[in-house]
């Protein structure tokens, strides 16, 4: 045991390296926060200790006294409370402190230590979308699940606050009997929907949680916030704002600032949530770069979360569109990525010769007039045209670019895509009259400027419109598989609304002065996992028994794959997007409520699944919480963990791979369906048996086995197909990915 200490396995390390040197930057959707404090010769540790046997300590006041107990004698007296600085009781058994390199090492030479290690620090990932999911007043999943009632949505973010409308308590009951969390604001600023509100990331977690940045508010209003009549941005985007589930209790743990988001605060942050008796998680926020999973402290407090029945929902990340880079893609939490409405703020730019080309913006003064002005391509940092519209290439954050041409004396603004962003436009609070338009329009509007002898433009502002016809489709930021950390099982799970996404903010950003009213639009899959979060908390309400792998089934198996047009959803270049962009599809909540069949993840599963990915002993040890020994357990590849998706990788596998998979009938006692297979691209057959299951009563389960055989030379790198299992009453679709060729990651 002793040469286990601090060490993982070389799998780990190996993907690990690989990945850390391959790092590309965060996509600034959501302005990615960074930095952490080096200036001192103290760092904070993260210390996992044997768990103690002794019944006497089961208060947290003695653990941190067992906990004290493993600091060096260089930290003796008083100062041992100053270096503690979390006590962890659910979340995995030990502390963090703040501690030199020395005391650090000497720390990890220690009997009952099994991990020491330096922190790591995470970021963020960052009116309409209700009723473009389906939720309507009085019908439909709203009504099924109470909207929500009775079930208490946990945000891990940077804090929020508390007086905004959003979190109103008029209809709210009050939080249920097991609710055991506390309110760290006065008594006033928490009610029967805002029941708890905590704060990591100062001194002392009895710092009031205020949300500095705004994030924690757009979130925590997304899942679960109160009807607002009236809300608005500019005057656009009006409407009643509301959250998924607006009738869930809310309850906050600061665990990011300005300067990031430190592993000991996420720790500590579901350490409390799991005391106070959460049901959902909703956490916007994650690595730079994929993390083997006893690296990730998301992945390991997630778990932790998921033994207690508390369902976490995360962020896929910001890190597209290039592949393999997406975070949060352990199993037992729902891996969300990011699309589109069919909402948009117009605002089209008319070029002289009479061509016209829709963007968007948030900012659309009544007054300005929509003359022609001489245009010019402002190619480059700091060229910045007088008296003219000019055109940028979308470089960095587009506020800050517009306010450096109005600084410059530009006229306005058109702000023009990249390749890899497409026709991924944002509804930004420009500074002075923009649009931002998508790579394909300022391709021909930089052509229009090269080739005419006196180029002119004019912005013309359209209001919000709702054109559809191609959403959802992926936004190009949203993280993209394949799983490099486990690549058998399918990531993102899901993809939901996560672009231009209007919510609760920390202050006004317009001329108003009342923060109870203040909104904000921003975009990341920052936003589209709270929407998720709030969808579970439907579920949740409704199917109080179902365990979070049950409720993640009926989210996935039941997903939309075409757009408004009934064609495959698109992806940032209007291209069919691969399933390593959607998952398996775009939330259906109305389906959901009613998925048929289900399948369901027991815990116990995920040992021999971890113990498959040929992580150590003690990294396993780490994850689960318990002793493991690989060795005695018949370990299982991760494609045959019972998941709602298959994902095969023949590179590895051979030419012919058998897969299992076991569901449970929640649908009518007696049930009939029939397999129905979508065909491959390079594989040569697909058999699944038996063709059809036959279901007597309910909750009954029943396996089948679907055997892939591979084309001799197949021509795809990746394809994919589904397999549905369909009955009079249901269609229980199961998404299949395959991987033929060596990818990063892969």
């Amino acid at each position: 045991m002793e040469d286990q200490k601090c060490r993982l396995s070389p799998t780990t390390w190996t993907i690990f390296i690989f990945n850390l040197i391959s790092i590309l930057s965060n996509s600034p959707a959501d302005g990615a926060i960074a930095g952490a404090d080096t200036s001192s010769s103290l760092s904070t540790y993260v210390i996992q200790v044997r768990k103690p046997t002794d019944k006497h300590l089961a208060t947290i006041e003695d653990l941190d006294t067992f906990y004290r107990s493993f600091l060096p004698t260089t930290t003796a007296g008083s100062n041992q409370e100053q270096r503690i600085v979390h006590s962890y009781q659910h979340v995995l058994s030990g502390f963090a402190a703040k501690l030199t390199v020395e005391e650090a090492k000497a720390i990890g030479e220690k009997d009952g230590v099994l991990d020491v290690r330096p922190e790591t620090v995470l970021f963020l990932h960052t009116t309409h979308t209700p009723d473009y999911l389906g939720l309507r007043r009085g019908v439909g999943l709203w009504e099924d699940s109470n909207y929500g009632k009775g079930v208490i949505i946990g945000v891990l973010d940077t804090g929020i606050l508390p007086e905004h409308l959003s979190f109103s308590d008029e209809g709210m009951p009050p939080p249920p009997a097991k609710w055991k969390g506390r309110c760290n604001f006065n008594r006033t600023s928490c009610n029967k929907k805002l029941i708890g509100a905590r704060s990591f990331t100062g001194s002392s977690n009895v710092t009031a949680p205020y949300d500095d940045l705004g994030h924690g508010t757009h979130t925590a209003s997304t899942a679960a916030g109160a009807f607002v009549k009236d809300a608005s941005l500019f005057g656009l985007a009006n409407g009643t704002a509301v959250g998924i589930a607006p009738l869930a209790h809310l309850a906050v743990y600061k665990v990011c600032t300005a300067d990031g988001c430190p592993e000991s605060t996420i720790l500590a942050g579901f350490d409390a949530a799991i005391e106070d008796g959460v049901d959902v998680l909703s956490v916007s926020l994650g690595s730079e770069i994929p993390l083997p999973f006893p690296l990730d402290s998301i992945a390991r407090g997630a778990f932790a979360a998921t033994q207690k029945g508390i369902f976490v929902s995360c962020s896929a990340g910001n890190a597209g569109p290039k592949s393999s880079m997406l975070t949060n893609g352990a199993p037992w939490v729902l891996t969300v990525g990011a699309s589109s409405t069919d909402r948009i703020i117009k605002a089209t730019a008319r070029l002289g010769n009479g061509q016209e080309f829709d963007g968007e913006t948030l900012y659309q003064p009544r007054d300005f007039e929509p003359a022609q002005h001489p245009l010019v391509y402002s190619e480059g940092f700091g060229k910045v045209a007088p008296g003219e519209v000019n055109v940028l290439d979308s470089l960095y954050d587009p506020v800050k670019q517009g306010r450096e041409v109005k600084d410059g004396g530009g006229v306005a603004m058109i702000l023009a895509n990249d390749a890899d962003s497409g026709y991924t436009t944002t509804s930004d609070p420009h500074v002075l009259p923009a649009a931002h338009v998508s790579y394909v329009a300022g391709t021909e509007i930089k052509k229009y400027i090269q080739t005419a002898s006196a180029p002119t433009a004019a912005i013309l502002f359209k209001g919000t419109q709702f054109n559809g016809s191609f959403a959802p489709a992926v936004a190009y930021f949203s993280s993209r598989g394949p799983n490099s950390i486990s690549p058998g099982i399918l990531k993102p799970d899901i993809i939901g609304p996560g672009l231009n996404i209007l919510a609760g903010w920390k202050s006004p950003i317009d001329n108003s002065t009342d923060k109870k009213r203040a909104f904000n639009v921003i975009s990341g899959t920052s936003m589209s996992c709270p929407h998720l979060s709030g969808v579970v908390a439907l579920l949740k309400s409704a199917h109080p028994d179902w365990s979070p792998a049950a409720i993640k089934s009926a989210i996935l198996t039941t997903a939309a794959t075409s757009n408004a047009k009934g064609q495959p959803i698109l992806d940032e270049a209007r291209r069919p997007a691969s399933i390593f962009a959607t998952g398996a599809g775009y939330v259906n909540v109305s389906k959901a409520v009613d998925p048929g069949l289900i399948y369901d993840t027991e815990l116990t599963d995920y040992v021999p699944y971890l113990c498959g990915l040929n992580y150590s002993d003690n990294d396993v040890s780490l994850i689960v919480g318990k002793e493991v020994s690989c060795s005695s357990i018949e370990s299982i590849p991760d494609y045959q963990l019972n998941y709602p998706s298959i994902t095969l990788y023949f590179v590895h596998l051979g030419s012919n791979v058998s897969v299992k998979r076991t569901v449970r009938n929640v649908g009518p006692a007696n049930s009939r369906y029939k397999s129905v297979i979508e065909p491959i691209a390079g594989i040569g057959s697909i058999d699944v048996s038996p063709r059809e299951l036959v279901f007597t009563k309910a909750n009954e389960t029943l396996s089948y086995t679907v055997n892939f055989t591979r084309q001799a030379s197949p021509q795809a790198v990746n394809a994919q197909g589904a397999i549905t299992w369909v009955s009079a009453q249901h269609s229980v679709r199961t998404a299949v990915a395959v991987s033929f060729r060596w990818s990063r990651g892969l």
